[in-house]
């Protein structure tokens, strides 16, 4: 049976036994935070437990490795709109250690692209059109530094409401352990 099946199946289930009234919470986030964390699947279950969160209590942004690209792209438009319309008042990236973005290599996933199929003229328009795929596809070089890059880039963007607190931590996939990088309050602090 494919994934997507079984998913279906799984799903009627839960429907029918009302198993989705464990979860019902606001919209709103009940610890009035926004996270920004990696899309890593160990991570799923393990960084709410690790910091106390449940189903309501914070909006949870993902991606490939807790990343803010671009100040004006989807991920940072999701931190606003979590801070001005849902009524969040703090942000803390959380990475982790042995993030697979601190070792992506453009080079290899541009080969991988080209053996799954993707057209090399696919790849030349893009490259023609201004994107600079070998720069777009790399990672970063170590992981707490790619935190503490996004949490710069949230905290001086020219839209963020003043005195919202940024925090930065790292994750420990394998126990959990959390490391603050960056504490959002003391910065505050140093400010004023």
């Amino acid at each position: 049976m494919d994934s997507v099946t079984n998913i279906m199946k799984y799903n009627e289930q839960f429907v029918q036994t009302k198993e989705y009234e464990a979860y019902r919470s606001s919209p709103f986030p009940e610890k009035k935070l926004v996270i920004l964390t990696c899309m890593d699947t160990r991570l799923t279950e393990l960084l709410p437990k690790a910091m106390n969160i449940r189903n309501g209590d914070a909006k949870i942004i993902k991606n490939a490795g807790a990343v803010i690209s671009h100040p004006y792209g989807s991920v940072m438009r999701s931190v606003l709109v979590g801070l001005y319309e849902l009524q969040a008042e703090e942000v803390i990236v959380v990475g982790h250690h042995g993030c697979g973005m601190a070792a992506l290599n453009a080079d290899h996933m541009i080969n991988e692209i080209k053996e799954r199929g993707v057209s090399p003229t696919v790849l030349s328009t893009l490259e023609h059109s201004g994107i600079d795929l070998k720069s777009w596809l790399q990672g970063f070089g170590n992981e707490k530094q790619g935190v503490i890059n996004s949490v710069e880039i949230i905290k001086n963007h020219p839209l963020l409401p003043p005195h919202v607190p940024v925090h930065g931590m790292i994750i420990d996939p394998a126990t959990g352990q959390l490391e603050l990088l960056v504490n959002g309050y003391s910065q505050q602090e140093t400010s004023l």
